[in-house]
Parts: structure tokens; sequence; C-alpha cells
């Protein structure tokens, strides 16, 4: 049987050659000269044992240079590029390990900061408004953000989850979009609240040479109504502009008439310009509350005393409030805020409800503040609730068509929305939810 030669390690091959390598001279020249059998093997065997000390001495270093590079490329193949090679003799071999270290080092860093944008980079797309899904080729969910779970309404994370179990989680129109897998734009419809219109991306990429598709959901409810309220506000602007210079000449010239009348015996003249000067102070108080509407300020925040607030409102109106107690502190425009209390109050008064019956409820967590003023009047249809929050819509035959709309600009304004709700008992709930500010938004006032 073949002794398995290739198989010892490198060490002990060095050692075995170069005793052979001496043991046969010896043998050859003991043979010549016609030495003793017993002195022949043992100055073979002598020979033999002196060069194996001798190469032993000699390959240490080699040795354990080899099992340090050894050692230093089973960490590289297991992902651990800390440990770092201790041999640093002067020479080749020294020279390699001396390499391997840079390399290692070199790699290290590459490795942390890669781990730093992914970290990065998740934190992104976690925070990102826009949900993001990301589905393989077997239809399982391999990625999502928060914005995700909450579209599909779903509090636990979707990764691992069939699309076929996401699509039952998911609204009807939701669904509808996501199996038909086109770009466009859907609409979302939450019971007692405003259709949501949304916009759907797909993509699809290569990953670890595995086809992925990737669904980019937007919503552009909040950028519709934005654009929607700057239109109007053009529109404010001119119709105030073109006003303000018809009633400014009208007023002047309705004094001056008043002086001429004065010199004229005619009383029907005095009723006249009565009236005429009634109507241009209607029309003026008609531009100005517009004019507050169409230039509506930027929130200038500050902390707001809820019970000062409330208590101060209750002189101007009837009803009752309470504040859940809360470490958090509502920063926010008071006066825009005031403004929009005196809307909703004024609403609720005039929706025939009972004043013992309008309640404002103030509420806290640790994202926004909940303001919800709530009558038992009429209630709204649902096309009333429909177009309630659009300027210059209202049921009344002296209204503006402007008082929710302000609350919703001021809302807005403030990073925050504005719902209605029905009661099913009878009467409107209006809900605001005013977010808090982050320390970067603080410290950039």
């Amino acid at each position: 049987m073949a002794f398995p030669l290739n198989s010892l390690p490198l060490a002990h091959k060095i050692s075995l050659y170069c005793a052979l390598s001496s043991a046969l001279p010896v043998l050859l020249i003991g043979w010549l000269c016609k030495l003793s059998l017993p002195w022949l093997i043992s100055s073979a065997v002598g020979s033999a044992i002196l060069a194996i000390l001798l190469i032993r001495q000699l390959s240490c270093n080699l040795v354990k240079g080899m099992q340090s590079l050894e050692t230093g490329l089973l960490n590289f193949k297991d992902g651990e590029l800390s440990s770092l090679l201790a041999y640093n003799q002067r020479d080749e071999l020294g020279q390699l390990c001396q390499l391997y270290n840079q390399t290692a080092k070199q790699l290290r860093q590459e490795k942390q900061w890669v781990y730093q944008r992914e970290l990065m980079l998740d934190k992104v797309l976690q925070s990102s408004p826009q949900a993001l899904l990301l589905i393989n080729d077997n239809d399982t969910v391999v990625f999502s953000n928060l914005s995700s779970r909450a579209l599909f309404n779903c509090a636990n994370a979707l990764e691992g989850m069939k699309l076929t179990e996401l699509l039952k989680l998911a609204p009807k129109q939701l669904a509808t979009a996501l199996a038909q897998g086109f770009d466009g734009l859907f609409s979302i419809e939450k019971d007692a609240q405003e259709a949501q219109t949304w916009h759907l991306a797909t993509g699809e990429f290569l990953l670890n040479n595995q086809r992925h598709h990737l669904y980019i959901f937007k919503q552009l409810t909040r950028e519709l109504s934005r654009q929607e309220v700057a239109v109007w506000k053009k529109v404010i602007r001119i119709i105030s502009h073109e006003l303000n210079n018809s009633l400014g000449p009208m007023s002047s010239m309705l004094h001056s008439a008043q002086l001429l009348a004065n010199k004229v015996d005619e009383p029907r003249l005095s009723r006249v310009f009565a009236t005429i000067d009634e109507r241009i102070a209607h029309l003026t108080a008609f531009v100005q509350g517009y004019g507050k509407f169409a230039k509506l300020p930027q929130p200038q925040r500050s902390p707001i005393e809820w019970p000062t607030l409330l208590t101060s409102l209750q002189t101007q109106w009837q009803f009752h409030y309470q504040i859940t107690p809360s470490q958090y502190t509502t920063h926010a425009d008071q006066t825009q805020v005031e403004q929009l209390l005196i809307n909703l109050l004024k609403n609720a008064h005039e929706s025939g409800a009972d004043p013992q019956h309008i309640n404002v409820n103030i509420s806290h967590d640790q994202h926004a503040t909940l303001i919800a003023v709530s009558d038992n009047g009429k209630g709204m249809s649902e096309q009333v609730m429909a177009n309630a929050l659009i300027p210059f819509y209202s049921t009344k035959t002296s209204g503006s068509g402007l008082g929710l709309a302000l609350c919703r600009e001021i809302a807005e304004a403030h990073r925050g929305h504005i719902s209605l709700h029905n009661h099913k008992q009878g009467g409107l709930s209006v809900h605001v939810v005013l977010p808090h500010q982050s320390k970067t938004q603080k410290q950039k006032q």
C-alpha cells in the first residue's frame, strides 16, 4: 500500500526529504568504504536525525507564518476582518503577512462604511412617507417599510407574507390596483373620512439572480389639496383686488354725494345713501374675510395653554371642555388655533345643537395633539361632508363658505389635518390633528 505522502503537512514533508537527502549519501559512502552494517546504519540514522533537527530549527518561522496565513484566510472566509497576523519577521513571508494585514484593515473600513450606508438607507426607507413593497418571484414580501404597514392595515412586519395574504388585508381599491400592477392613480375610500388619492409606481429588477417586483405607493391627497387651495387663493386675490379697486372710489364718491345731498331737502336720498353705505361696508368685510383666507401667514409656534385659551373662548361661546392630562405640550400659533376653534364652535351653535351638548376635548399622544369639537345637531349628509372643506361651499344662505376651509388651511399649515365624522346617535364631530414638532423643527425656528 502506497504511503500517502501528499497528505502529510508541509513541515513533515520537508523533514522527510531532508532526512532522506542526508542519509542516502552517508549510506553510499559507507558502502564504498566497506563499513560494517551497524556502523553504516548508525551513521545514516545519525545524519538523518541531525538533518531533521536543523531543518526544524530553520523552518520554525516558516511554519508559524503559514499557520498564521491559514488562520487569517479562514477568518476572511467567515467574514471576520478584525484579526491581524502577528508574524513580523523581515523575510518574504513577513512581507506577505504585512500585505495581508493592510488588506484586512482596508476591507474592514470598507465593510464599516457599507454597513453605515445600509443603516442610513434603511432609516431613510423606513421613515419615507411613501409606502414601499418589494416582492420576489415567489410572490413573497422581502422588504416593506412602516408606511406600507399602515397602508395595508397591518401592525406587524410584512416580510415573509404571500401577496395573496397581503391583498386580503388591503382595502378593496388598493388590492385591485396592486393586482393589476400598472402605474397610475387610484382612490381609497375610508369610513367617515375624506377619500385618499394614491399613485402607484411599479418596477422590476434582478437581485441575487432572482427577479423582484417593486411597488411604490405615494399619497397625493395633501398635494392635490394644496394645489386646489392655491388655485382658490389666486382666484380670491384677484377678486379681492378688483373689488377693492371699485370700493375705494365708490366710498369716496358716496361721501361727496352725501355732502351735496345735505343741501337738498329730499329724505329719500338719505335712505338711498344709507343703503349704499351699508352694502359697501358689507362688501368691505366680505373682501377682508376672503383676504384672511388667501393670505394666511406661516404659523408662529409657541406653547399653548389650553385651559387659559378655552376659558377665554367660553366668554364668547357656550360649551364644555375636557383636557386629558399629558406630559406633552402643544406648540402652535395661538391666534390661528383660536380662530380655528371659533369657527368650529360657531358652526356647532348654528347646527341646531343644544349648547349644553357642545364639547371640546383636547388629548395628546407622543406624536400629536387631537382637538375634537362635537355637538348633537343635525350632522351632515354625505354630499355636504364631501364638499364641506372646499372654499366657497356653504349650505347657509348668508354663509361665505370659508369657515371650515380656513380651519383646514390652519391645520395643514401646522402639518396636520382635519376630518369630519357623523355620530350614529346624531350630531357631528370635527377632529383636528396637530403634530408635535421635532427637535430639528424647533431648532429652525
